[in-house]
């Protein structure tokens, strides 16, 4: 990424790129890690790839509707990459309840950033993972997106196209269920 382009907004990387396709090569470079990150969080590394690919091609080939109003195209394709995982609900469901009966993580991450967390967290995991498993996806979507990936109450509402009220609302619903799976309210 250059200067020039690490210093331009989203809205701004996008209309460039109709002209000079290489342009969007930038926001690739500022948000696939992420959406890698949430998506393999979601359904596993393997897949993971699979839709950051299929994010930005989407994006790519959606920019001409873009909406410049919005200078920060994060929430648009944390949209775009959990419509995506949708398709891959089933994978995920699996997963989140294999992590309920084994406790094992899909995504590993730095012993050294985690081990506290881990061992603290470690006896809830699986009561967790089996409470995210119960979820509805839309209830899920909207709880892993804040959780997860800190998108506000208004990104997410843009990212999933959906009334900031429904947010709220789906929102308390998930952290509700959780908190009943986990039987503990602390623990959120």
């Amino acid at each position: 990424m250059t200067i020039e382009t690490a210093e331009l907004d989203d809205a701004e990387l996008i209309r460039r790129s109709a002209d000079d396709p290489e342009q969007f090569a930038a926001l690739f470079d500022r948000y696939a890690r992420q959406i890698h990150l949430y998506a393999a969080r979601r359904i596993g590394t393997q897949a993971a790839d699979d839709i950051v690919a299929e994010t930005f091609l989407a994006a790519f080939r959606r920019r001409g509707s873009y909406d410049p109003s919005f200078p920060l195209a994060r929430p648009w394709l944390y949209g775009i990459a959990t419509t995506l995982i949708a398709r891959h609900r089933r994978q995920e469901e699996r997963m989140l309840r294999a992590l309920g009966r084994t406790g094992v993580d899909p995504l590993p991450e730095p012993v050294a950033d985690t081990v506290v967390s881990r061992v603290a967290a470690r006896d809830k995991e699986r009561e967790l993972a089996a409470a995210l498993a119960s979820l509805s996806r839309g209830d899920r979507d909207v709880l892993l997106l804040v959780a997860w990936e800190d998108l506000s109450y208004e990104e997410v509402a843009q990212a999933l196209g959906i009334p900031m009220g429904t947010v709220r609302s789906r929102l308390h619903r998930a952290r509700k269920k959780a908190r009943a799976a986990l039987a503990d309210e602390e623990e959120l």
